[in-house]
């Protein structure tokens, strides 16, 4: 992780992204490097800018966030994205996940929980509030299918991979990881990485959602 976390701010609301970049600028290594208006705006603003994060709201003109963080997230070398919004429907946040998000905050969270999710997010940690990690385990993990693509997807893991993958959909950090399963830090990401790309996934809260719909977690 670099020594600074360039942040883009992403908001249809001026004031918003005025209080976002008050309280975040300077804070550690976080410095805000551009704003944009909505999901088109912001994918001008990363080419420009080279974010590090991108804190996304969701319901914005033109290009709305869950479009945006897709296209940036299928990028070369691409941004992490916070979404941070009003809206917490199992929808929403479904779609956010899916589309490549690593943290999904309500706008009522505390600055320092903000301030701290940009900083694990920068570092390959996913992110998601206590009442979206509620709504992920309490969904039923049987609708569409989705239980049965888990489980088929989950099938080509290691046995170690597999510990891996439960663990990061338990939330356990890389260090936190090497610790429960007797390993080092660096065994650790290379099980990442190859969960990864056995899974199809673009990060880890990907392979989190993937064990929390084979009802693993």
């Amino acid at each position: 992780m670099a020594s600074v976390i360039r942040v883009l701010l992403v908001d249809d609301d001026a004031l918003v992204r005025a209080g976002l970049s008050m309280m975040l600028d300077g804070v550690g290594d976080i410095v805000v490097v551009g704003e944009a208006g909505d999901g088109r705006e912001a994918l001008t603003a990363a080419d420009a800018h080279h974010p590090d994060v991108v804190l996304m709201d969701l319901q914005m003109p033109n290009v709305d966030g869950i479009a945006a963080t897709r296209r940036l997230r299928s990028r070369p070398n691409a941004p992490e994205v916070i979404v941070l919004t009003t809206f917490d429907t199992d929808e929403h946040v479904l779609d956010a996940l899916r589309a490549g998000a690593s943290g999904f905050l309500l706008k009522d969270t505390p600055p320092a929980r903000i301030a701290d999710a940009v900083t694990r997010v920068a570092a390959g940690d996913p992110v998601l509030s206590p009442e979206i990690t509620r709504k992920l385990m309490m969904r039923s993990v049987t609708q569409t299918g989705a239980y049965e693509r888990a489980r088929t997807a989950l099938a080509a893991l290691t046995p170690r991979e597999h510990d891996v993958a439960v663990a990061i959909g338990n939330g356990r950090s890389n260090a936190e990881i090497a610790t429960e399963l007797a390993m080092s830090v660096t065994t650790v990401k290379s099980h990442v990485s190859s969960i990864l790309t056995k899974l199809g996934c673009d990060n880890r809260t990907q392979i989190a959602l993937l064990t929390h719909d084979a009802d693993l977690v």
